[in-house]
């Protein structure tokens, strides 16, 4: 099952939190109008709700030759909640990632700038290039949850296990409930929004062309928001 976790270069993506191995990283403040007590239950039916892909993003940053943040996105994933609202340790998340889909704010033109290069795209090359995403080997990029906790600042703390290029390596994320509907008004189902955050080192994950050089670092940060919809009720 293609789930949420969440997860996503020089480029990649990669997902939220606190880098490899579950060490502590960014703490972004809870979001404006979110709760800062512990999240004791959700106003939202217990079951599988999985991302609208109209109402959400997921986006990826690294930082380019220690200047400022260069920002990619995603535009083909699959993302599911497992929603157990009075147990959350009970919850799950998974998300998986077609890297082919890789969008980049890049306007020049790519092929007279590298003539050497078998690619027709600055996209193309993050995308399948064994020196970055290397699709064509790893169609799939995947997170899986292996725990969620509701910390007392009202934010969720969810570990899992993120898969890149062959390789599996655990990454810490960060997230917040942003809205929760028991009865969305247009399909009378549960609804959720959510928001995440997290990082990793991409050298983790045999992705370190260029790091040396401090051309492209190697900490890449990841950040989704979106809107998700119930589809299956608990024990279905």
């Amino acid at each position: 099952m293609k789930k949420l976790g969440i997860v996503l270069a020089s480029l990649m993506l990669g997902a939220c939190g606190a880098g490899d191995g579950g060490n502590a990283g960014p703490t972004p403040a809870p979001a404006a109008g979110a709760s800062t007590s512990k999240l004791s239950a959700i106003a939202a039916p217990a079951g599988r709700y999985q991302v609208d892909p109209n109402h959400a993003s997921l986006r990826f940053s690294v930082k380019h030759v220690g200047l400022a943040d260069y920002h990619l996105s995603f535009t083909d994933y699959d993302m599911s909640i497992v929603l157990a609202p009075d147990k959350l340790a009970h919850s799950s998340v998974s998300l998986a990632i077609r890297p082919l889909s890789v969008r980049a704010t890049y306007s020049g033109d790519y092929q007279a700038t590298h003539k050497q290069s078998p690619f027709s795209s600055w996209e193309e090359a993050l995308a399948r290039s064994p020196k970055f995403l290397d699709a064509d080997q790893h169609p799939e990029i995947v997170y899986e949850s292996t725990a969620v906790e509701a910390l007392d600042d009202g934010r969720l703390q969810i570990d899992g296990n993120l898969s890149l290029r062959g390789q599996t390596h655990p990454v810490r994320l960060y997230a917040q409930l942003t809205g929760v509907y028991a009865e969305h008004p247009f399909t009378g189902k549960g609804a959720l929004g959510f928001s995440a955050q997290g990082e990793f080192s991409r050298s983790r994950f045999g992705m370190d062309h260029l790091v040396n050089k401090d051309i492209v670092s190697d900490r890449v940060v990841v950040q989704f928001d979106g809107e998700f919809h119930e589809t299956a009720p608990e024990g279905s």
